[in-house]
């Protein structure tokens, strides 16, 4: 019998033991998994920050005015085919007021990989929002909110936000970069500096490399030191790449390149499920690539949905060097 209590108080000790060890092990995943988080959004965050970097210069100085390559008359044949097919390009634009889509967000930085479930909601000439989810539980860890007047940058798991104009922003201020160039690029569509939308008229002050025995045609307009450049299929004239690079001299270079790929029927046009931004920069003084893969599904045109977030009182609003500082220690 005491034998028997001995083995039953060890057995009970170690049952103790493994109901100690389990909890210290969740314990670890929770803490791996917040650090992870925060590394996703701390990423996702630093993507908008070198895309800031990236893209125009001061776009709405008038200084700074926006030219193509010399043309011919407009009555000639070859300024009619290029018109022809900027207008076969611009007619491909989505006209859906909204896009509301499940995404798997996935960051390419040094080597390694970093995919989270996300949701992306846009309505045009309004918002574009990208929410970050926890993976599994798919509860909202983040979210990245561009307005026509406001940013907002907002962290679920401290409670903390950042919420601002375009020009109290630096790195979108001094760089020139509008809700109009996020929302271009988003939407698969020509953009113009200091406009807000593309209409049929503006299509003459694009340049167009015509040369109908390529695949794709390279679309451009420049200002000041910055060149857009877009490649659209010859035959069909869908985009399939956006190019904006930055040449300041002294102040380094900076290539922002936004690919589209899978294209599928979005009402009676066409829209690409998978975006891939790669953004290439010099202006720190070494070489620095990262790359935002958007595998876009469940697209729908829902409009129940709220373009302004609000959040609680138990939100703290920090200051951008705050966020940007947690950025630089992450």
């Amino acid at each position: 019998r005491h034998q028997q209590g001995r083995t039953a108080m060890d057995n009970g000790r170690r049952e103790r033991q493994k109901q100690r060890f389990a909890a210290k092990e969740n314990q670890t995943k929770e803490v791996y998994q917040r650090m992870r988080t925060n590394k996703i959004l701390a990423m996702g965050l630093m993507m908008v920050a070198l895309s800031a970097c990236a893209t125009q210069k001061s776009a709405t100085t008038s200084s700074n005015a926006v030219t193509t390559s010399p043309q011919q008359s407009p009555t000639s044949d070859s300024e009619k085919q290029k018109l022809e097919f900027l207008n076969k390009v611009y007619e491909n634009e989505a006209y859906q007021k909204n896009i509301v889509s499940d995404i798997s967000f996935t960051l390419q930085t040094g080597g390694k990989n970093i995919t989270v479930p996300g949701q992306l909601r846009m309505r045009k000439n309004e918002v574009i929002r990208i929410q970050l989810l926890l993976p599994f539980i798919r509860s909202e860890a983040g979210r990245i909110e561009f307005a026509k007047d406001y940013v907002l940058f907002v962290d679920r798991i401290h409670k903390e936000y950042v919420k601002t104009s375009y020009d109290k922003v630096a790195f979108l201020h001094d760089n020139g970069i509008t809700f109009y160039t996020l929302q271009a690029l988003f939407w698969n569509k020509l953009y113009l500096p200091g406009k807000a939308n593309v209409g049929f008229t503006d299509l003459e002050k694009f340049a167009v490399s015509s040369n109908n025995q390529t695949v794709t045609t390279p679309i451009t307009v420049t200002q000041g030191k910055m060149t857009y450049r877009w490649l659209a299929n010859t035959t069909n004239g869908l985009i399939s790449q956006a190019n904006v690079a930055y040449n300041g001299g002294s102040h380094g270079e900076s290539s922002l390149t936004w690919t589209y790929d899978n294209f599928k029927n979005f009402g009676s046009k066409k829209f690409p499920y998978s975006q891939t931004l790669t953004i290439d920069t010099k202006a720190t003084g070494a070489q620095k690539t990262l790359k935002a893969l958007f595998d876009i599904s469940s697209v729908s045109t829902t409009d129940n949905w709220e373009t302004t977030t609000t959040l609680s009182d138990r939100y703290r609003q920090v200051s951008v060097e705050e966020v940007l500082g947690k950025l630089i220690n992450m």
